[in-house]
């Protein structure tokens, strides 16, 4: 189960034009204004997707895959996971990689291709992985009274092994921002942390896994469970999440930028990087806040906390205003303490932006010398004048 595709193609059109035969690309890659297959960013200057952003997935004007997860990466895994072939044209040669699912062949050169970020050739043509179409979905959304409560439903959702499609994370701020915006699809929210769910499979299970996230829910501390029985609840309930970063932007001052910048943990430490640490044995026991908010706070910047919590990857947004030196330094310090402490925690500087320009020193400290020393001789090899994406992941020798 399996199709070819090439640049320009829109994913979201593709759904539609296969879903007669019951099989899905299961990727939710955001925001919906990027649809296409192949994406092409103007600008990666902070190793995030500015959003001067246009179709796909290819970056700059150098064809080549990232690692893009979206919403459904719970379940469904990340770009990567759904490549089977790739043509890519280097330097040197055009040539294709293995057509099998399965192989013990070689090298793996399709996942080396696609977590380049450009960076070693130009891809031509993708064969990916399809799947079946779920039975049955539906959508729910539970309020908390703080980003920690949220956290920590998430955490023990997910120890709990229920199989959810989705689970994403938006905090009071994020929810804030959405509601000056107008609101989505004619609905105002509560401007409290919010977990947004997507439940699939038959029927009955999912209105088992409900009632198990339900339950959940309600030991910390979560407000009305909302969930969709129709298909436009479905869209109304899930647009907040889908629209975030687009109300985020339509919200800045003239003069301003988001700078929007991820990173990943263990589940285990997923509450203590994104909100409060639990620090007793009762729901009401303290909390302290945890450094990436207060931080943000205490430097006066304005931020909010969304991200794909199922997989322990999140993001924080933060708008600045580039030409005020103080505000820019200020918000690097608030980004890069973040990536720190993501590492610290034996987390990653990036679980789906990818490295780009500005993540280049955390990915030393990830990687360290030796690994980096390695992956320039590679990319020297197939790009030994330096013309692919240059300055992106790491500086030229």
């Amino acid at each position: 189960m399996d199709i070819v595709v090439q640049p320009a193609v829109n994913w979201v059109d593709m759904n539609e034009k296969i879903k007669d035969s019951g099989l899905f690309l299961p990727l939710d890659p955001s925001p919906t204004v990027s649809q296409h297959l192949f994406h092409s960013l103007h600008n990666m200057r902070h190793g995030l997707y500015e959003l001067q952003v246009v179709d796909g997935l290819f970056l700059s004007r150098y064809p080549s895959l990232i690692i893009h997860s979206g919403t459904n990466a719970m379940r469904y895994g990340t770009m990567k996971d759904w490549v089977i072939n790739l043509t890519e044209k280097t330097k040197a040669s055009i040539f294709e990689l293995s057509f099998m699912s399965k192989t013990s062949a070689g090298y793996n050169l399709t996942s080396l291709f696609v977590g380049a970020e450009g960076t070693l050739g130009l891809i031509t043509e993708i064969t990916l992985k399809l799947a079946v179409i779920p039975e049955s979905t539906s959508v729910a959304v539970v309020t908390f009274p703080s980003i920690a409560n949220a956290a920590l439903a998430a955490t023990k959702i997910l120890r709990t092994g229920v199989p959810l499609a989705a689970m994403e994370i938006m905090d009071e701020v994020q929810m804030q921002v959405i509601n000056k915006n107008g609101g989505t699809s004619g609905r105002m929210w509560e401007e409290r942390p919010t977990l947004f769910f997507k439940f699939s499979g038959t029927e009955q299970a999912i209105q088992d896994h409900i009632q198990i996230v339900q339950g959940i829910a309600k030991q910390w501390k979560g407000g009305a469970f909302q969930f969709a029985r129709t298909e436009h609840e479905k869209t109304v309930l899930w647009s907040a999440r889908k629209e975030a970063l687009w109300a985020m932007l339509a919200q800045r001052p003239p003069g301003t930028e988001i700078w929007s910048t991820d990173c990943a943990v263990p589940i285990s430490r997923l509450a203590e990087i994104i909100g409060t640490l639990y620090t007793g044995r009762k729901c009401d026991a303290d909390w302290r806040i945890d450094i990436s908010k207060k931080e943000s706070s205490k430097l006066g910047l304005f931020s909010s906390v969304l991200g794909h919590v199922g997989d322990g990857n999140f993001h924080q947004a933060v708008m600045y205003n580039p030409k005020d030196a103080v505000e820019t330094a200020a918000v690097k310090k608030c980004v890069y303490d973040m990536l720190d402490r993501a590492l610290e925690m034996e987390g990653t500087s990036s679980g789906e932006h990818g490295i780009g320009l500005g993540k280049k020193e955390c990915l030393v400290k990830e990687l360290g010398l030796d690994t980096i020393t390695v992956m320039k001789k590679m990319k020297h090899s197939l790009d030994p004048y330096w013309l692919m994406n240059p300055g992106k992941i790491f500086d030229a020798p």
